[in-house]
């Protein structure tokens, strides 16, 4: 019985993640579901993003369990974004996303990113009528994530492994992240990102740019 209810939520979450998306390319919007655990770095990854990525207009809808400190950050930097509290729940669903599309310029923007909930298992079992998922891991939580939390590696698009500047002082294996990502995702995308020190992001930055003209 539980597996047809999940399969029921499931079905009913697809079907508004289609009409998410039509309304999407209607606009003529790329969109990014962003997803991590917590404080890997998403918000920060965002900021640098819309300081540096020139010539893309870009919105955010961010999503936490409670609170708006991130989206007060994203509206520092300029940027229209609407914040979504999902009072408890682990991840955004595609309700969600479609209860607040009115309130963001879809005609203005040609990138929407949607900063899901911290989160490394629930989010990547929920469509939000999103291009593609980009996956954000902080270095710091270690290098047996991959093989733990699979299903985000093998649903994403790109890795940003965040906060390598960090790498002298942990006892953690870069090479065995990647090794065991690939081998969950062969196609997957990785750079290897610091907010502090600037390292990776005119890459990833390049790689958007690059990824939204071959739509």
């Amino acid at each position: 019985m539980k597996v047809k209810v999940v399969t029921k939520i499931l079905e009913a979450n697809e079907r508004i993640a289609l009409e998410n998306r039509r309304l999407f390319d209607k606009s003529g919007v790329y969109v990014i579901n962003l997803m991590s655990g917590p404080g890997a770095g998403k918000t920060s990854i965002l900021e640098k993003t819309l300081s540096q990525a020139a010539g893309l207009r870009i919105g955010v809808i961010e999503g936490d369990i409670a609170g708006s400190d991130d989206a007060e950050r994203i509206e520092q930097c300029g940027a229209p974004v609407v914040q979504i509290n999902t009072g408890g729940a682990c991840h955004l669903d595609a309700n969600m996303i479609y209860e607040v599309l009115g309130e963001l310029p879809l005609q203005d923007l040609n990138l929407l990113f949607i900063e899901n909930v911290g989160n490394l298992v629930c989010p990547a079992e929920f469509k939000v009528g999103e291009d593609i998922k980009v996956m954000v891991l902080s270095i710091a939580e270690g290098h047996d994530k991959p093989l733990k939390y699979p299903l985000m590696f093998q649903e994403s698009s790109a890795l940003l492994l965040n906060k390598m500047d960090l790498a002298p002082y942990l006892d953690v294996d870069i090479e065995k992240i990647r090794r065991d990502a690939l081998s969950l995702n062969p196609k997957l995308k990785i750079f290897e990102v610091s907010c502090k020190t600037g390292q990776g992001l005119p890459e990833w930055i390049d790689w958007l740019k690059e990824t939204i003209m071959k739509r």
